[in-house]
C-alpha cells in the first residue's frame, strides 16, 4: 500500500469553492456539513461567507449499507439546529465517490423532516458512482484508480490538504 500527499491544492480548491458558493447559495439556505471533511468545509464556509442561517452537521453512520462493518467509529452525531421541514439545504462534502454516503445522509435528513430542496456541493468529484448521485457543484473532478482513496486533511492551523492511499 502506498500513502502520500496529492499535488492537488486543497486550499486553492477551497478558495474556488468559497467564491462560487458565495454566488450560488442563498442567504436563507442552510449549510450542512457531512462528517468529517464536509463538516470542516461547511464550518469554514459559514464563517468566510459570514452567513447567519444556522449551520448543521449530518452523519451517515446510522443509514450506511455497511453499518455492520463500520459501526459508529469515526463519526460525530447529527446536529441540525433548525427546522428541516421546508428548509433549503446545501450538503457540503469533501469527496464524492460511490454516492453511498450521500444516500445515507439524505435518509438521515429525512428522519428530521422534509426539506424544500437538498443540493450537494463537493470539493472533489472523483467519479465512479455506484448510485445515481450527482453534485450540483464540484470544485474539481479527478480520476483515481479503484484501489485508491482520497481524503481531506486539516492541520492544527486549519489549513486543508489531501492524502491519497492505496495503489
Amino acid at each position: 500500500m502506498t500513502t502520500g500527499h496529492l499535488s492537488l491544492d486543497a486550499q486553492a480548491l477551497y478558495a474556488h469553492m468559497l467564491k462560487d458558493l458565495s454566488k450560488l447559495v442563498p442567504d436563507t439556505a442552510h449549510l450542512v456539513g457531512i462528517t468529517s471533511g464536509g463538516a470542516w468545509l461547511a464550518q469554514k464556509l459559514q464563517a468566510d461567507m459570514q452567513r447567519h442561517a444556522a449551520l448543521g452537521v449530518v452523519s451517515s453512520s446510522m443509514h450506511r449499507d455497511d453499518f455492520s462493518q463500520r459501526g459508529l467509529a469515526d463519526s460525530a452525531a447529527t446536529h441540525l439546529p433548525f427546522e428541516v421541514d421546508g428548509a433549503v439545504i446545501w450538503l457540503i462534502d469533501d469527496v464524492l465517490f460511490t454516492g453511498r454516503t450521500i444516500r445515507a445522509v439524505v435518509n438521515e435528513l429525512f428522519d428530521y423532516g422534509r426539506p424544500a430542496a437538498v443540493h450537494l456541493a463537493v470539493l472533489v468529484d472523483r467519479g465512479a458512482r455506484e448510485l445515481p448521485v450527482q453534485a450540483d457543484y464540484a470544485a474539481a473532478r479527478l480520476n483515481l484508480t479503484a484501489g485508491q482513496s482520497l481524503r481531506l486533511t486539516q492541520n492544527d492551523a486549519g489549513q486543508f490538504g489531501f492524502s491519497v492511499e492505496g495503489s
